[in-house]
Parts: C-alpha cells; structure tokens; sequence
C-alpha cells in the first residue's frame, strides 16, 4: 500500500495541488527530491525561507579560487558569476557563465551532506573516547548510563560477528569494522533527526555508501591471501570449466566487483526507500487538501499515524542496516584473509 502511494505521488503532475491563498503550483516530485538532496545550505526548523549558510569553494574556468557564504546565492541571485542553477544538467549545483555559455566549475564547497559527515564522524569519537576514557577512570569496571550502552553494542558485534567469523585475525581488523558499523549507525540516526544537526540523508547518498563499500573492497583485495587469489584465477572446480575457456575465472572476477556493489546499494536503496515514504506519507495532506476538510482531516490522521509508524520502523531498520553492511564486510574479509578449513 505504501509503495503504491509513493508511486502515485512520484507521477503526480505538478498541478496536483494548489497552495492555498497563494496560487503556486504544488510539485510532489520536485519537493521530495529537494529534501532527500543535498544543499548549499542547511534549513531551519519549520522555516523553508532560511537557512543556516555554508561555505561555498568554488575554482572558476580561469583558474581563480572564490570562497563565499551561500547566503549570496539565495533566491536566485548572483555573486562573483556564480549562481545556482534551477534545471538542466546541473540542477541545484553552483554553475558560472563565459561568454554566454553555463559551465559548472571545480566545485570545494562544504554543503549539508559534507558538514553532517564531519558531524557524525565527531560522534563516533566521541563515543569511542568516552568508552575509553571510562576504563581508564574506573580501573576496567563495567560502564554506566549511556557509556554502557556503547560498550554493550561494542561487546555485540565484537562477539557475535567479528571474533567468530575472522578468528585469530578479529583484533586485525575490529578497529574498521566497529569504526564502519558506528559511523553508518549514527549517519542513519542522524538522517531521521528533521532539525539541525539532523536532516541530511546521507546513507541515502550513493556517493556515501560507494566509499564505504570501496573501503572494504581495499582491505579484502589488498589483504587477501595466496588461497584467495588462488581461488579466483584457478578455482577447484572440474577443469573444463577453467580451460581452454575461463569460464569459471570470469565469475569469480566479476563476483570481486559485485561484492562491494551489493553492500553500496542495499545500504542505499533501504535507506532512501525509508526517508522517501515518510516524505510521501507527509505531501498526502497536502496533495488532498482541495478535496475538503473531511478527506483532509482523515487523511492528516492516516499521514501522521503511519509517519509515525515508518520512523520507528526506520530507527530499527538503521541498526539492521548498519549490522548487515558490517557482518557483509566482515565474511568478505575473511573470506580473503583466513586461512582455508
């Protein structure tokens, strides 16, 4: 039933609905993409007018460096040749003009999503820091309050993923693994805050999950062992398979390549399926609020209910998640570096 809303509301056209008193076209499509987006500047609650700025860095087509507040581009407006493009190629994005002709220039610029990915990496130390810093204190006695819960979700994923699965190897490469289920955890949670520092979908960002999943395509490939690479390019398998035509070779190549591919999108389309629902959920008010105050009122009750629903679903599934992409990356580790039973 949700998905099958999502789409009605993705197809609707841009007259769906009319805001009230003011006579401006309502575009369902345009306002989901605008909030699963990134941005040059960070919205203020309940405020779509303002916005905290951000520093925009941007290197221009003769080679000169300009460094400025994106409050300058609001609205349309222009600085220093530089403004932000409404539609074509480069919608959303700082572009410049020559001669008449759009360009987008090398583009520095700290937008939301660079900034909420400083923001959670600060919280991942934070939290490491803070487990640490509570051994030390307290001469290694179990932790308190919210250190405890740290420690417990340490303990966890230590014991029930990582130790089992690579063995002798565990305290090798424990350091990335717990450092990528936190990171990914607390983005997740981050992306289901709507006010500052909240708001950016960042696990909804394929650019975020392609580094992440390349991370540990590095590791598994640059660590990997001589049986490893021993079953990739001469697999035990009947020779007719793996002679005179690599057949076998083929597959377990391209499978080195469909590996990190997986965790990149199933960490990406889980995440963005999710902030896209809510966001649709919350437009149906809007979409059907010409059809009177009696299908209003029932649909605003149905909308916020079933919002409310999806967020908590949300919060479970950003543990999930975060759990499947580090159990994922840990069997390809150790697929790699342990030695063969």
């Amino acid at each position: 039933l949700v998905l099958t809303l999502a789409a009605m509301v993705m197809t609707m056209p841009a007259q769906a609905a009319v805001t009230e008193g003011e006579g401006e076209d309502f575009n369902p499509k345009e306002i989901i993409f605008h909030h699963l987006g990134d941005a040059y500047g960070w919205e203020v609650p309940f405020s779509h007018s303002q916005r905290i700025p951000l520093p925009v860095i941007v290197r221009d087509c003769e080679g000169g460096w300009h460094c400025f507040s994106s409050n300058r581009l609001n609205d349309g407006a222009t600085y220093e040749g530089f403004y932000i493009a409404h539609g074509g190629d480069y919608s959303g994005k700082v572009v410049g003009e020559q001669n008449g002709v759009q360009y987008r220039p090398l583009d520095l610029s700290i937008t939301k999503d660079v900034a909420a990915l400083w923001i959670a990496a600060l919280v991942v130390i934070l939290i490491g820091l803070s487990v640490t810093r509570w051994y030390k204190k307290h001469n290694m006695k179990a932790p308190r309050k919210w250190t405890a819960s740290f420690e417990f979700l340490v303990e966890f994923m230590y014991m029930s993923v990582i130790r089992p699965t690579l063995g002798s190897k565990a305290k090798t490469y424990a350091p990335y693994l717990l450092t990528a289920f936190f990171f990914i955890f607390v983005m997740n949670l981050l992306g289901l805050v709507v006010i500052f520092p909240g708001g950016a979908n960042l696990t909804g960002n394929v650019a975020v999950t392609l580094v992440l999943a390349l991370c540990t395509f590095f590791i598994t490939n640059l660590r990997g062992n001589k049986h490893y690479w021993k079953e990739i390019f001469w697999p035990d398998v009947p020779i007719w398979l793996k002679c005179p035509l690599p057949i076998m070779q083929a597959i377990e190549v391209f499978g080195v390549f469909t590996k990190p591919a997986a965790l990149c999108v199933r960490l990406f389309a889980n995440m963005m399926g999710g902030h896209m629902i809510v966001i649709v959920l919350t437009l149906l008010i809007f979409i059907f609020a010409k059809f009177g105050p009696a299908v209003t009122g029932g649909i605003t009750v149905f909308s916020v209910l079933f919002s409310l629903f999806m967020l908590l679903l949300d919060t479970l599934v950003s543990f999930i998640q975060a759990f499947v992409f580090t159990m994922l990356s840990t069997l390809f580790i150790s697929m790699a570096v342990c030695d063969p039973h």
